[in-house]
């Protein structure tokens, strides 16, 4: 990028960064809204606390209906509200939405199936177009102690969702642990929160030693298998949660945590094929399985260890992230001449249109910022075999038998990083507003509209790139 480039993208991260921090929680203890889905007879009101994934409402009409307490997008919503308030962004009294957030999800606890059954027959008075859409009584039945927070979603106003859903799947309480250890790490929480953070960061820890060996659904809850995104978070979840463990004393529980972590760690070798990490292997034989998915890369991410496998500085994991890009760049029209490529999920994706993603292409960016801190901070680089074409792309050129510089390797990432925010830049409208989706021929914006977790993915990029930029300086 030019002098002139640089200066131009800088003032738009500036002005995006403030209006992605005032969009993120349009969802956040949106008590004012009402969801009414007529053929279920279903009339939702938000508690303070819950997370709609998008607040503009839709029944796949055509925008889809994502007026649900998804785990995993409000764990990633308040770790982005996190770093908002850390800095200042957002002001200090914003931590109340944390703090609500963990009463809401404190009051989750004693959800049963059996509880919604005894209130009666779910299907009466449903439109029958849509009684195929209910679940179950056996399936509600299931739903009792733990097996609460493998629910996926629930509804905003604290009650379980009986629409059927592919269920269970066990990535948000890792990501909810993730959160909490750092806010509590933070300092963002108020004195007497603190107490109640760490009460579900113990039921969340919990749960992942207690469910991490079992299958379930991945990110895009599509399929049943053993997935790298669930399974590099909980890994995370497990060995951060061990280190706070210890320091309350709990040498027991850490040492569970610390073995359980290992497990996870070695089953995640384990999804390494020629070239890139497999997203998904099969839960049992015959069962579909996925190999090339920026799940991968957004794993790495949320669960932000710090070195060695499956971190940003993993030869392989860049490797991923490299076929990934070359992946996208060939299959989207809107990328022919583009330096960085937009990104999309996977290559046989087709949920609405299967087109780039915010977060995926955000993802990319904040990849390499977070590789660019980790070199500049003194962290060893590896060049391999695996990741040799992911370092020529960022230095223009194939690397020579000579050592690497680390503050030359360092700048190319960080532009690198920049080129793919560019290319965010060039699909975003002038107001803003990020949906989930831009379409892969014509950059439309398509599906769900101010999805929370493009506002999370732009500010967690946003906040990787300025950290760079510190430690740069």
């Amino acid at each position: 990028m030019s002098r002139a480039d640089n200066t131009a993208l800088a003032d738009w991260l500036d002005r995006q960064y403030a209006i992605a921090a005032r969009n993120l929680t349009l969802g956040v203890s949106a008590t004012h809204l009402v969801k009414e889905r007529p053929p279920f007879r279903q009339r939702i009101v938000p508690q303070p606390g819950s997370v709609v994934a998008s607040a503009v409402m839709g029944a796949y009409d055509p925008d889809p209906d994502y007026f649900f307490h998804w785990f995993r997008d409000s764990a990633l919503v308040m770790d982005a509200l996190r770093i908002l308030v850390a800095d200042g962004t957002r002001p200090a009294a914003d931590a109340g939405h944390i703090r609500d957030f963990i009463r809401f999800s404190l009051g989750l606890r004693g959800l049963t199936g059996e509880a919604v059954l005894a209130k009666g027959d779910l299907r009466r008075g449903v439109d029958p177009d849509f009684v195929q859409h209910v679940r179950t009584e056996a399936d509600l039945r299931g739903v009792a102690g733990d097996r609460i927070w493998g629910e996926v979603r629930v509804n905003p106003d604290g009650t379980l969702d009986t629409l059927n859903w592919s269920r269970p799947q066990h990535d948000g309480s890792a990501l909810q642990a993730l959160t909490l250890l750092r806010c509590l790490d933070d300092g963002v929480l108020e004195p007497d929160v603190r107490g109640e953070a760490a009460g579900l960061l113990r039921i969340d820890l919990d749960f992942v030693l207690a469910h991490h060996a079992e299958p379930s659904f991945e990110i895009w809850e599509d399929s049943l298998g053993r997935d790298y995104y669930t399974g590099v978070v909980q890994c995370a979840a497990l060995r951060r949660g061990a280190g706070w463990l210890e320091a309350q004393g709990d040498a027991d529980a850490a040492g569970r945590c610390h073995e359980a972590s290992t497990v996870l760690a070695t089953a995640l070798d384990g999804h390494w094929r020629a070239g890139a990490y497999a997203s998904l292997l099969p839960a049992a034989s015959g069962s579909p399985g996925r190999d090339l998915d920026i799940a991968v890369i957004l794993g790495v991410l949320h669960a932000g260890l710090p070195s060695g496998p499956h971190s940003v500085l993993d030869p392989k994991a860049q490797a991923t992230l490299a076929a990934l890009e070359d992946l996208f760049a060939g299959l989207f029209p809107i990328n022919a001449g583009r330096a960085a490529p937009a990104l999309g999920r996977y290559r046989e994706d087709r949920y609405y249109g299967g087109g780039a993603w915010y977060i995926a292409t955000l993802a990319a960016a904040e990849f390499h910022y977070r590789l660019a801190a980790a070199l500049v901070g003194g962290a060893a680089f590896a060049l391999t075999v695996d990741n040799r074409g992911f370092v020529a792309r960022a230095l223009g050129a194939e690397p020579g038998p000579e050592p690497l510089d680390s503050r030359r390797l360092a700048a190319a990432f960080l532009a690198r990083g920049d080129a793919f925010l560019a290319t965010v830049q060039a699909f975003t409208p002038a107001d803003g507003a990020l949906s989930e989706q831009f379409d892969r021929a014509t950059g439309a914006q398509t599906s769900a509209k101010h999805l929370g977790w493009s506002y999370a993915g732009f500010i967690t990029a946003t906040d990787a790139r300025r950290r760079a930029l510190r430690h740069a300086g």
